[in-house]
């Protein structure tokens, strides 16, 4: 198991690869080319040249988060094929820079969505949190403004500007689309690409959909045991596979997470782990990832993942905002730095434990 942390690169995130390379255990980061548009070739010097940095901290390009999908391809749109072409060629210059993860999602218009960045707890830290109710009360078209107030100046992955300034025009892109329709498109695109992943040996891994349903009446399929297990059946390739994320499937408390795990044996490429805190039906806060902390048993998880052989590429997820840290959203330094601790612990328990 290599455990992780996602950085955003030295343009976009106030932690450096200087202080992840001190995280004990943390070995690599998870990164992407974050100046580059849904739809575009990534270059191959601009893949070298952050490798490259990774590389002289001392530390390694684990995976990349993510080669975003354009609209048109979720859509199925008549210029799909020009962008899944260019998605292609994408993934044949990460695979000739031995680049073999790739984290992506297949939600419509919004990525990860949350009614507050910054909710106050009572130990005096801050969380993402969610809230149905705060969200239906959103006119989904100034939701941008809704995520500015507290991004700390941050750009927040999947919530870009110039994306958000088209959303109008992405709802009614998507109006005709349903679940049916969304998931023939994911069919098709893994259909195309899969021929070169078997080739570079690039592991696709699928992100859950955050949260587990729909949101603004946009259908969401990445959501349950059912439909994860309908992914990696459809397109039969050691290639398809899914992100683990358990803060994502746990928003709903149907799922069963351990079990999930247990169901996917060798389809799970990559780990994300966190912890939340379930409130109420619809609501929820982020937490600390140490399992007394949250709803979600962390040990069980991990227990989980070693029972089916896991050995791939782990994160520890969102953290809280603490010690004073200004930072991202969910991605500053000391708490995943406490979070990726934990799990190593965690992990090294169950192993002597298993002997």
């Amino acid at each position: 198991m290599d455990m992780t942390l996602r950085w955003f690169g030295k343009k976009f995130d106030s932690v450096t690869l200087e202080q992840i390379r001190q995280i004990p255990g943390v070995t690599g980061v998870i990164t992407t080319l974050y100046d580059t548009k849904p739809g575009e070739v990534w270059e191959t010097e601009k893949i070298r040249e952050i490798k490259k940095e990774i590389e002289d901290a001392g530390l390694q390009l684990k995976g990349i988060e993510s080669v975003n999908i354009h609209d048109s391809i979720k859509v199925g749109t008549p210029d799909r094929d020009k962008y899944i072409d260019n998605y292609i060629k994408t993934l044949e210059r990460l695979g000739q820079e031995s680049v073999d993860l790739v984290c992506y999602n297949f939600m419509p218009v919004f990525d990860w969505t949350r009614s507050d960045l910054a909710k106050l707890r009572e130990d005096g830290s801050t969380v993402l949190s969610y809230d149905q109710e705060l969200i239906d009360a959103i006119d989904p078209e100034k939701m941008m403004d809704s995520m500015d107030k507290k991004s700390n100046g941050f750009v927040l992955p999947g919530w870009e500007p110039e994306r958000m300034a088209k959303i109008k025009e992405l709802f009614n892109l998507y109006k005709d689309v349903d679940e049916e329709k969304l998931f023939a498109n994911l069919k098709y695109f893994l259909e195309r690409i899969m021929p070169t992943c078997e080739k570079y040996g690039i592991k696709m891994a699928i992100h859950p959909d955050d949260p587990s349903w729909p949101v603004f009446g946009l259908p969401r399929i990445m959501t349950s045991k059912e439909n994860l297990l309908k992914l990696v059946t459809m397109v039969d390739s050691p290639c398809n596979g899914v992100t683990l994320c358990t803060g994502s499937l746990g928003s709903n408390p149907d799922n069963d997470i351990p079990d999930i795990i247990r169901s996917l044996k060798g389809k799970i490429h990559f780990g994300h782990l966190r912890n939340i805190r379930h409130l109420a039906p619809g609501k929820f806060d982020e937490a600390a990832h140490l399992s007394s902390d949250g709803s979600l048993d962390m040990f069980e998880i991990m227990k989980a993942l070693y029972d089916i052989g896991f050995d791939g590429v782990i994160r520890p997820d969102h953290g809280r905002a603490i010690w004073g840290e200004v930072a991202m959203p969910g991605y500053g330094l000391y708490d995943r730095a406490l979070g990726a601790t934990y799990l190593n612990g965690i992990w090294e328990s169950i192993k002597k434990m298993s002997k």
